[in-house]
């Protein structure tokens, strides 16, 4: 019998780059083109979750947050995660999908939803700790 992969757990979960899209967000173009037009990024969802945090709309946040992070639930499934794993942060292409996890526990702090919150950071921190400090949640 032979093993493979990673003996203490599951492999880091790499999303793929797509250059235009990243192109499309790093230009300044409006996240609600962007998402518009590729509904299945997280990132632009991210964008549009923390835009409404930040204009104090905390519902239409929770919204877009977590239509991001189900967006990405299914490009990581996609990608080979059975569920659990690491999803690093430093892999850019995984940014968008952390974010938008990472806004929709801002949004149920914001929002008196303390479990769903606490279920995101947790979730957040099981990905990735380095993603809690870089998203201003540790």
């Amino acid at each position: 019998m032979s093993l493979h992969g990673n003996l203490l757990g599951p492999d880091p979960t790499l999303l793929p780059a797509d250059a235009a899209l990243d192109a499309a967000l790093d230009g300044g173009a409006d996240p609600t083109d962007v998402a518009a037009a590729h509904p299945a990024t997280s990132a632009a969802w991210a964008a549009l979750a923390e835009r409404a945090l930040a204009n104090g709309e905390p519902v239409a946040a929770y919204a877009y947050a977590r239509t991001g992070y189900h967006r990405g639930l299914d490009q990581l499934r996609r990608n080979g995660w059975k569920g659990f794993g690491p999803v690093p942060w430093a892999h850019e292409p995984n940014q968008g999908f952390l974010r938008a996890l990472a806004a929709l526990a801002k949004a149920a702090d914001a929002i008196g939803e303390d479990d769903e919150a606490t279920r995101c950071r947790n979730f957040l921190a099981d990905s990735d700790p380095a993603a809690l400090a870089a998203l201003g949640l540790a």
